[in-house]
């Protein structure tokens, strides 16, 4: 295993989140973006000059069958990240996708038996799990110094500008609040409660038959419970709030992206406030993971697994059905 081998780097899809990616792949040791590929040869062209990338594709398909890359980060709308990945996994092209994975269980499964027959690598972009406060706290919480968690409240919120042929509020790109930003309150609530015994949700549909909000309570054995809310229409705290036996853990706004982590003890009359000294995004630490990965040889992540994965969009899937939102 060379720990000091380049890794090759495409990136699919040129939206506001590929820039962030690609701002940050610069702080990854060993990392190179050397490909970007948008389905406008123009706007390949711009990135790449962003990110002084001289090899750009007009098309997804040429990316993915260039010999010289090593990964893929697949940065289109939720509806395309199936094809995409199959396409990219079936080019022997490790994957790493935005989330959600894809729009079902179905599509999900499909996407992780390809890469297992493919003995590729596949893994699920979901950053916030990689971030140095949000391990702090997986890590916190298992010490059992506050005791067994009682409750958990998560919510995510913004007011995005109503237009019905955007991706926030277009059906056909996936739109709405629970698979755009409901995931990361029910990705807090999987990964610190693990998957919930009953699930009860309710909605507002917007006139573009999107949810607008989402309101999502999950139940646990011994009484614990998860109370979950996202909303494009309205600024909410966006915080993640743990109620234990001998205290409270808030991981304040913005809970999913880089943050501090504020933690109450029974007893104390103060609360100490911890940062972590995140100068990036944060979309380093996962890009950092995925190179371990590559380089172990492991065609699965050991954090954000298959599994994990499989129990998240069956969670997003649940809630969809409880809200009587089907998409095509």
């Amino acid at each position: 295993m060379n720990s000091e081998r380049i890794i090759n780097w495409g990136i699919l899809g040129c939206g506001k989140i590929a820039h962030y990616f690609a701002t940050d792949l610069k702080h990854v040791p060993n990392a190179n973006l050397y490909a970007v590929a948008s389905r406008s040869l123009e706007k390949a062209k711009a990135f790449g000059n962003d990110y002084e990338v001289s090899t750009y594709y007009d098309t997804y398909e040429a990316l993915s069958k260039d010999p010289n890359i090593d990964v893929i980060y697949i940065a289109t709308p939720h509806v395309f990240h199936y094809e995409n990945a199959i396409m990219c996994l079936n080019n022997k092209k490790a994957v790493l996708c935005e989330k959600p994975f894809a729009m079902n269980a179905l599509q999900v499964k499909k996407m992780i038996s390809t890469a297992k027959e493919s003995k590729v690598f596949l893994m699920e972009a979901l950053w916030t799990y990689f971030l140095p406060h949000y391990r702090y706290v997986l890590d916190y919480i298992q010490s059992k110094e506050l005791g067994d968690i009682k409750t958990l409240k998560a919510d995510f919120g913004f007011r995005a500008p109503f237009d019905s042929h955007g991706r926030v509020f277009n059906k056909k790109l996936g739109g709405g609040s629970l698979l755009d930003i409901g995931i990361y309150p029910l990705f807090a609530a999987l990964s610190i409660l693990g998957y919930p015994e009953e699930i009860l949700a309710q909605a507002t549909i917007g006139k573009t038959g999107v949810d607008e909000d989402c309101a999502m309570q999950l139940h646990y054995k011994n009484g614990v419970s998860a109370s979950l809310f996202s909303t494009v229409t309205e600024e909410t705290a966006t915080e993640a709030i743990i109620e234990l036996e001998k205290g409270t853990i808030t991981i304040n706004s913005q809970f999913h992206k880089p943050s501090s982590v504020t933690i109450v003890k029974e007893g104390k009359s103060k609360s100490e406030c911890i940062e972590f000294g995140v100068t990036t995004n944060g979309y380093n630490f996962e890009a950092i993971h995925v190179q371990e990965m590559l380089l172990q040889n492991r065609t699965e992540s050991t954090i954000m697994s298959f599994e994990k994965s499989l129990q998240l969009i069956e969670l997003l899937d649940n809630v969809r059905n409880k809200i009587g939102l089907h998409y095509d």
